[in-house]
């Protein structure tokens, strides 16, 4: 099926958790708001949480409170950010990415996560290594959409690499382009199923019967964390 999945899937599961999903975004923009002041135009890391909360259709009423919170709200002094890495069911290299106020909280319910679906949370640097960071930007398949026309702008944008898949198309860019190619294609109308700087694997892994149950679960619970903000994997699902 791919790196991207399905999207009808991927959509689904999206809005079974768009409450979920909200909450993580909130927290997202107001961390990064208080980190490098309020107006997008000049803290970038606020102008991509914000159109990242967007391309998920939250409320501008709930982006504007979250900008505010940072103003207002001392306790988002508290959060930081923290990356996790280890193992899934058969060795699948998993990096998760936290935004938590209480580390010893988030670092053992990670740990149970691993633990309870036939995998192990590992030491800093044990996968990172099997990943490429890049900006991907996810657009679904659409007759209004010319393919030729949105690879020949994703290009001339910047970006590294167009993949056309059964249902969606895949942006790829270096890091430092993402904005660019991202607000240049934004510019030209596009809607995204997602855009974000991602870890990307550089292999893919193959699970079969139970393993399948219990990295789906795996990542289920990792997901359901409000401190947990994205799952990064090498399982093709």
């Amino acid at each position: 099926m791919g790196r991207i999945g399905n999207i009808k899937d991927r959509k689904a599961k999206q809005d079974s958790k768009r409450a979920k999903i909200y909450t993580k975004l909130a927290r997202l923009i107001t961390v990064a708001a208080k980190e490098g002041g309020i107006d997008p135009e000049y803290n970038a890391n606020l102008k991509n949480a914000i159109d990242k909360a967007k391309s998920q259709n939250m409320p501008n009423d709930n982006i504007d409170r979250a900008i505010k919170k940072a103003s207002n709200d001392s306790e988002s002094n508290k959060f930081e950010k923290i990356t996790y890495e280890g193992y899934g069911p058969n060795g699948v290299a998993v990096i998760v990415e936290a935004l938590t106020d209480n580390r010893n909280r988030t670092a053992g319910d990670v740990r149970h996560a691993f633990d309870k679906n036939g995998g192990n949370l590992g030491t800093t640097g044990c996968v990172a290594f099997m990943f490429d960071l890049k900006g991907q930007i996810i657009l679904e398949k659409k007759a209004a959409i010319d393919e030729d026309t949105l690879m020949i702008q994703a290009l001339d944008a910047g970006a590294e690499d167009f993949i056309s898949g059964e249902d969606a198309y895949e942006i790829i860019t270096a890091p430092d382009d993402f904005t660019q190619v991202k607000d240049t294609l934004l510019e030209e109308g596009y809607e995204f199923i997602n855009a974000d700087i991602v870890n990307i694997p550089q292999t893919e892994a193959i699970l079969q019967g139970e393993e399948i149950k219990k990295m789906s679960r795996l990542i289920d619970m990792l997901e359901d964390n409000d401190d947990i903000q994205a799952v990064h994997h090498n399982w093709v699902e």
